[in-house]
């Protein structure tokens, strides 16, 4: 038997409402004994003293490139940087060459990720065929395939018959769409938020109407076939405004954000150039101060890295040539805790309960998140304290668009286990 007993952290697990000194034990890939003062003769001891024990993360919206694209990334570099990251179970979206449309290519992925990857990996599945926006997926018999969410991101369902279609297979199988709400007539050739910053920098301007309109749709389909709509990366403080309404009026909607949406406005298109370019664009700090308050008070649920890795090639085109995209498994906690719990939008708990717990309860047939007795061990322990500054060079990842290279962040994880095995100590790889 494997025994590994991590003594003298704080826990912090949000699922079980549990904030507390309290050791954990892990036999045989499992959280066998949660208490205090356990003693076990024959297992390795981990001292978390001063440091906090969680469950892993658990992100739903990245993407590791494979199938398709392994000059971006690929299972060994992505799931690597998501462990130095503190994430243990990640959910790459469909926008694969071939996509995840079918219950062959869901099967494929999960071959490799067994293969490749040392965190767990879930693909979802598309909700159009080849992510077209024509005709549905077999989504039927992908949920019999066991994808958790259904998503098209990087593309919209344009249309709107086909979009409500697809939410009655959400409400007959449970599974939520996961949908990138963009209406391209908007967006246009767009590159950036619209106003005047655009327009000082020559760039051509996106619309917060281009995100708002599709997630104002949705939401009516959503409440009248009954099916989940998940609204990807949300953007804009009226994006947040619509989504607080609709849950307000029943409407079966939940809502994520990305680290970038609450910690930088457009200013920093004009200091990090294309590193900056992503999709919904960077907006105002009016925006960013509404995304806290939608944090803040429960109209956003879950806290997603949205990792999009793009060559150093693809990003060094001009700026309007350049795909929209970042990459952030190494930096998302750290951002967290220094922008929203330093600050005192979110509790501890509060912030990994959007990292962790929630995320799983928008997915179906995963149960990850807690560190309940018989669950999976999978679990960080986070040094607080930590000060780093960020350096792409030195990610795990194969890209390096990031805007925060240089930035000084709080928070660091210290260990990484996942499924009882330390893939991560002393914050470094050690597999």
């Amino acid at each position: 038997m494997v025994k590994t007993l991590i003594k003298n952290g704080r826990l912090v697990d949000p699922a079980n409402g549990i904030d507390d000194n309290l050791d954990v034990l892990c036999v045989d890939g499992k959280v066998a004994q949660v208490g205090r003062n356990i003693e076990v003769s024959d297992a390795e001891v981990i001292d978390a003293s001063g440091k906090v024990v969680a469950p892993g993360l658990v992100d739903i919206h990245c993407h590791l490139r494979i199938p398709g694209n392994p000059e971006r990334e690929d299972l060994k570099t992505g799931s690597r940087g998501a462990a130095l990251g503190g994430f243990t179970t990640l959910v790459p979206l469909p926008n694969t060459r071939p996509v995840t449309d079918n219950p062959m290519v869901v099967e494929h992925v999960r071959r490799l990720a067994a293969r490749d990857s040392i965190v767990n990996i879930i693909p979802a599945g598309a909700i159009t065929k080849g992510e077209e926006g024509q005709e549905l997926s077999p989504m039927a018999a992908l949920a019999q395939a066991g994808v958790p969410i259904f998503s098209d991101d990087g593309q919209p369902v344009a249309n709107a018959d086909l979009m409500r279609r697809a939410l009655e297979y959400s409400q007959i199988t449970g599974r939520a769409l996961s949908v990138h709400s963009e209406d391209k007539s908007l967006t246009g050739d767009g590159a950036m938020n619209a106003g005047a910053l655009a327009n000082r920098l020559g760039y051509p301007g996106i619309p917060s109407s281009a995100e708002t309109v599709m997630v104002a749709r949705d939401i009516v389909l959503s409440k009248e076939t009954g099916g989940h709509v998940h609204v990807c990366h949300v953007g804009y403080g009226a994006t947040v405004d619509i989504i607080r309404f609709a849950k307000s009026w029943g409407a079966n909607v939940t809502a994520e954000v990305t680290p970038h949406h609450f910690t930088l406005t457009e200013a920093a298109v004009a200091e990090k150039g294309t590193n900056a370019k992503i999709n919904p664009p960077l907006a105002g700090p009016e925006d960013v101060e509404a995304i806290k308050k939608g944090l803040k008070d429960g109209t956003i649920d879950v806290i997603i890295t949205d990792h999009a890795p793009y060559t150093p090639e693809e990003k060094s085109r001009s700026f309007t040539a350049a795909p929209f995209g970042l990459i952030g498994f190494e930096t998302a906690l750290s951002l967290v805790i220094s922008e929203l719990v330093d600050t005192g939008v979110l509790t501890l708990s509060e912030a990994l309960a959007k990292l962790t717990i929630n995320p799983c309860r928008i997915l179906v047939g995963v149960d990850k998140g807690h560190l309940s007795v018989g669950a999976d061990a999978d679990l960080i322990v986070i040094d607080l304290n930590k000060k780093w500054v960020a350096d792409p060079d030195k990610y795990q990842s194969k890209s390096r668009n990031c805007p925060y290279g240089g930035r000084t962040m709080k928070g660091k994880v210290d260990l990484t286990m996942v499924g009882g095995r330390i893939v991560v100590r002393d914050g470094a790889l050690v597999v």
